[in-house]
């Protein structure tokens, strides 16, 4: 999609807001002049002076999933498909997030696997997916499960998992101070809950035989 249309939807919706409950940019730069103001330096400064800016244009950019609706980007499928019927995988699709609870960075990978009934969808479709639902403001379980769910609903395959591997700033920059943890959530629907040795044979192509179960989110 194209960034100015991307951009555009941004501003005409986030979180539900409609145009006129949204705030300006000038109040969004505004705010962010008195956080710097409230962290102890001086917004006026040389440094500083077109940081507001610069803060709500990355704004726009980290969160313009918002304006997109995921499942516009799944609704191109093939159905030519030589009559395949096995497993789809597409691993290690790298996304970058935030915390919804510290606004802090949330850096990891998600492997999505679907088993079609008739139809599949372009892998950049699904990257693209997970593009839309990581940049809002989340927890991973919350991402993990709406990319599962979407993908189910738009397609409806015999079955979906995704299982995501994140870091969270969060943990590793404040709080705890814990560096090099990882957290790993999935959802699995369909033949993919249902049933263990297709549920293994997902896991043994994005390399976690075993790891996770059958059990939803993890």
């Amino acid at each position: 999609m194209d960034k100015a249309v991307s951009s555009k939807r941004a501003r005409a919706k986030i979180g539900g807001l409609s145009g006129s409950e949204r705030p300006s940019r000038a109040d969004a730069e505004a705010a962010v002049r008195t956080l710097i103001r409230w962290a102890g330096d001086d917004p006026d400064r040389e440094g500083l002076k077109s940081t507001p800016a610069r803060v709500v244009r990355a704004y726009e950019e980290w969160f313009a999933g918002y304006g997109d609706d995921p499942r516009e980007y799944l609704k191109r499928t093939f159905e030519e498909t030589g009559g395949y019927d096995e497993v789809v995988v597409l691993r290690d699709i790298r996304f970058e997030s935030h915390c919804e609870h510290h606004l802090a960075p949330i850096i990891g990978r998600v492997h999505i696997g679907y088993l079609p009934r008739n139809r599949v969808v372009g892998i950049s479709k699904l990257a693209r997916l997970v593009e839309v639902f990581a940049r809002r403001l989340q927890i991973q379980e919350k991402m993990t499960a709406e990319i599962a769910s979407c993908l189910d609903a738009v397609l409806k395959p015999h079955g979906v998992a995704v299982v995501t591997e994140a870091t969270h700033q969060c943990m590793t920059t404040r709080g705890v101070h814990k560096p090099g943890v990882t957290m790993v959530t999935s959802r699995m629907l369909g033949v993919f809950r249902d049933h263990a040795e297709t549920r293994q044979e997902f896991l043994a192509a994005i390399g976690m035989r075993g790891v996770v179960h059958g059990n939803g989110t993890g």
